[in-house]
């Protein structure tokens, strides 16, 4: 069993490439899960896509196939050539997959390092893949372990001791543009998370917040969290040239906002698209419209990482460890019951001929327990070296076949009942 990770994020790819490779509704990500399952080489699957980042993330018997079965799924999604994407991706397998998995889940690979969305996307993404049967026991180690490690990061650093987001940097980018933002209004289109942290940092700095997506109710219910108006998404038309500020991060497929919707306006205007694929599509200079996307707030990312690198190196410290842990824990869940096996088998071996040479009269009966505890103490003398070999010296991304190949020689499958006289004291670090 092997893991294998194909990632493409705001680090490898341009916003361009991460639109066409996004996968924007639970049913595209599921019909991506489906087909990989069904490769013979793939059991596991999962896929995270944000607006940084798309994720492939799936427990394999062979990673070349399974990287093949990837790139060929990506390929056909987004319609760009398998040569482009190839050149373009960071792969992990193994070991540097799971490095990558825990920097990802601890937002040490993010944007704006120590945001606190990522660890909740996973989330989803996890969940998403494990209810539909798409990830079982292997992803799902690796998961939780993730987020253990992603919890001692931010416990034992500093890394997000000041929750930051995509969003809370949009809003830093107006603040340096405008200066005071208090009073002015703003328009915030979309009801995912995006959405909810947008509209409570802009209250919280005094902004005249109103609330717009296709789904009225869910509009509804972020603008009583967060204090703000709610308005009628057919009304967007309006509503985007009557607002100083625009936020938008909806799912939709196709822009949600064109050069025949606006009009021009006597005030500057500062618009943020957080969304990919993008909501905004129009000649921003045209209207003397101030437009970013999520890639054009880089700069401040940049400062950002700068006043978090010492939190940064202690946290790549903490994820070290816990890669070490959980391969070291991995280990052991295959192994141990691959050795307690092997000794259990023995002993019935060991009891059922000591019992006949008793029973034919060869030892006399009186030194029946003697014979026992005898034929015990040689299995455990002759078996402890393989056993501590096999604990010690095992690559956990290997031992699937040492099972395999235990299983075959121990022939489990016709033969797994044991005695129930078998009774042997199991030696475990010895």
């Amino acid at each position: 069993m092997h893991y294998l990770i194909v990632s493409f994020s705001h680090k490898n790819s341009t916003l361009g490439i991460r639109e066409k490779l996004a996968f924007v509704d639970e049913t595209a990500q599921l019909n991506a899960m489906k087909h990989l399952n069904a490769s013979p080489c793939i059991s596991e699957s999962m896929i995270l896509s944000t607006c940084n980042r798309v994720e492939v993330f799936c427990s394999c018997s062979d990673t070349e196939s399974a990287k093949e079965e990837l790139f060929f799924l990506l390929t056909r999604h987004s319609g760009l050539s398998h040569t482009e994407l190839y050149s373009r991706a960071d792969i992990f397998d193994d070991e540097g997959g799971i490095h990558h998995l825990f920097s990802v889940a601890s937002s040490l690979d993010s944007m704006v390092v120590g945001e606190t969305q990522i660890s909740g996307q996973l989330k989803d993404a996890f969940k998403l893949s494990q209810e539909n049967g798409y990830s079982a026991q292997k992803i799902a180690r690796a998961m939780n372990y993730a987020f253990k490690c992603a919890a001692e990061v931010r416990n034992a650093t500093n890394i997000s001791s000041k929750p930051v987001s995509v969003a809370s940097v949009a809003i830093a980018k107006v603040k340096e543009s405008v200066g005071d933002v208090s009073g002015k209004k703003a328009l915030v289109i979309g009801s995912g998370e995006m959405s909810v942290i947008t509209c409570k940092h802009l209250t919280a700095q005094g902004v005249d917040v109103t609330v717009m997506n296709r789904t009225f109710e869910k509009a509804e219910a972020i603008a009583r969290e967060c204090n703000a108006r709610v308005r009628s998404f057919e009304e967007i038309a309006y509503a985007i040239n009557e607002n100083e500020l625009l936020f938008t991060a909806t799912g939709s497929l196709s822009p949600i906002i064109t050069d025949d919707m606006i009009k021009p306006t006597t005030y500057d205007r500062y618009w943020f698209d957080m969304a990919v694929p993008r909501d905004i599509e129009c000649d921003a200079a045209l209207w003397s419209i101030k437009l970013f996307y999520v890639d054009d707030l880089k700069e401040i990312v940049s400062e950002n990482i700068a006043l978090r690198e010492d939190e940064a190196k202690l946290s790549y410290v903490i994820i070290r460890r816990h890669v070490t842990l959980f391969f070291e824990w991995l280990k052991t869940l295959s192994v141990e019951p691959l050795i307690k096996n092997m000794y259990l088998r023995a002993s019935d071996a060991a009891y059922q001929e000591a019992s006949r040479v008793i029973h034919n009269g060869y030892i006399s009966k009186e030194y029946e327990e003697a014979v026992h505890k005898a034929t015990l103490q040689a299995i455990k003398r002759f078996l402890h070296p393989f056993a501590e070999r096999m604990r010690d010296g095992s690559d956990p991304m290997r031992v699937d076949a040492l099972i395999e190949s235990m299983s075959f020689l121990m022939n489990e499958e016709e033969g797994s009942d044991l005695s129930q006289n078998s009774c042997i004291y199991y030696p475990k670090g010895q």
